[in-house]
């Protein structure tokens, strides 16, 4: 029995909108390159699905807290 190989392609989900993967980044630097554009990003949540048919959803949840 032979080990095969597979890559799996990520696909981020934040508010509504997917984001193109960045090959090569970790989740996190994924995470935190969006963060230029989408500051909240930068204390959102991490929640990685099941890797369904070669493609795993990747969500970003933004932190729900008070201010101050």
């Amino acid at each position: 029995m032979a080990i095969q190989v597979a890559t799996v392609a990520r696909r981020f989900q934040y508010n509504g909108m997917t984001l193109p993967d960045i090959p090569g980044l970790s989740v996190d630097a994924v995470r935190d390159v969006y963060a230029a554009q989408y500051p909240e990003l930068t204390s959102a949540e991490i929640v990685s699905g099941d890797i369904v048919r070669g493609r795993q959803d990747i969500t970003f949840r933004r932190a729900v807290g008070t201010k101050g």
